[in-house]
């Protein structure tokens, strides 16, 4: 899902008077942020998975419109660092909402979490839960097992997760120590093609969580199905309910008394934003003409490199393609958006529009050349 070019020339006019007055407005480049089309996602997911508390992974987008937007629907919170949290904090939302899901902490990040509130953390190994021995008053943990999946464009288990065969003996190790493990997590990967391997996972955790019960006075009753919800960067229409019709068959076989879990990142925030850039330069090299933008790979388009993802692209102009360049405005080679695509003649101050650029773009930029980010802006109209 996250490969493929897909490049669409030309506007309807109404469209483009909407980033041409963006552009008027605020310059480039921009990062449109649209909340109509984030609260649809939202709901969307929401009524696909009933019953499940959704949990927004800050690190798709850590931006204060985005988190208010999500925050307003009732929606809960991941976070993985204390700069995820001083985001919450700054916004006044409580810590007894998120669960810290970074499987390796340092103490003073734990010691930051508990004085934000957040009282459910994520382990997947007992060095780990030694860390813990001191607050072990204070939280309930989660024990995140390894499930590698295929159809996955970012494989999540392979850094990260605890084997099969090793949750009994943690679990173990946690209640010789005081400690408790309400439930298991697991993450099967960023932008599945299918839900196989979700459904596989949480059929493990089932009867893992169930032979654990039987043995021990705590019995396990929270279950985290964690991410990789995909978002549709080739404009095909991903039908989240069927996509998700697998998946709610798995989750009616648990305990209905079960919490249930899950952490959207990319599917809720990757069609909520939209980039704009502009044509600075142009030069014919080779037979190729190159266009070079505003923003590029080590920017807004570092995604193509961070999380594997080719966004689709819009060109406002029409007319005879010929083959071309985008790329960006670093003095590195290597930025360059895409490669001997066919387009029409642009100008210099002509735009190009990125789609489905929420997830994982601003959130892995860099400054290289000390070049500024992109800007985001929010663009209050009805989609």
């Amino acid at each position: 899902m996250g490969s493929g070019r897909r490049i669409m020339i030309g506007a309807a006019p109404d469209e483009a008077d909407v980033w041409q007055a963006l552009v008027a407005e605020h310059g480039t480049p921009l990062l449109v942020f649209d909340p109509a089309v984030l609260e649809r996602q939202y709901h969307r997911l929401s009524n696909a998975l009933p019953g499940v508390e959704l949990h927004y992974a800050v690190k798709a987008h850590p931006n204060e419109h985005i988190v208010r937007t999500l925050d307003a629907l009732g929606c809960g919170f991941d976070v993985a660092s204390a700069g995820e949290m001083d985001l919450l904090m700054d916004l006044k939302i409580s810590g007894r909402r998120t669960i810290h899901t970074h499987p390796i902490k340092k103490d003073r990040e734990i010691r930051d979490a508990l004085r934000f509130g957040a009282t459910t953390f994520v382990v997947d190994n007992l060095d780990e839960l030694a860390k813990l021995v001191p607050y072990r008053e204070r939280i309930g943990i989660l024990l995140r097992i390894s499930f590698r999946s295929e159809s996955a464009t970012v494989d999540l288990s392979r850094k990260f997760g605890c084997a099969i065969g090793e949750v009994a003996g943690i679990v173990a190790a946690a209640g010789k120590l005081g400690l408790h493990i309400k439930g298991l997590s697991f993450h099967a990967g960023s932008q599945c093609e299918h839900a196989g391997q979700h459904v596989e996972a949480i059929a493990r955790c089932r009867q893992l969580m169930v032979d654990i019960g039987k043995s021990t006075s705590v019995p396990l009753s929270t279950l985290d199905i964690g991410g990789g919800f995909p978002a549709d960067y080739r404009l095909t229409g991903i039908d989240i309910d069927a996509w998700c019709g697998p998946l709610r068959k798995a989750l009616a076989d648990l305990p209905g008394d079960w919490h249930l879990l899950a952490e959207p990142g990319r599917y809720l925030v990757a069609p909520s934003v939209t980039s704009i850039t502009t044509v600075t330069g142009k030069s014919e090299r080779h037979g190729v003409t190159w266009y070079y933008l505003d923003d590029g790979i080590y920017g807004s388009y570092s995604g193509q490199i961070f999380d594997h993802t080719v966004y689709p692209l819009q060109i406002l102009k029409t007319g005879e393609t010929r083959r071309s360049i985008l790329a960006g405005p670093t003095c590195d080679s290597i930025d360059i958006i895409a490669e001997d695509v066919q387009l029409p003649e642009l100008g210099i101050g002509d735009l190009v529009i990125g789609h489905q650029m929420g997830a994982y773009t601003a959130a892995t930029k860099t400054r290289f050349n000390s070049l500024p980010d992109a800007r985001l802006v929010c663009r209050e109209s009805p989609s």
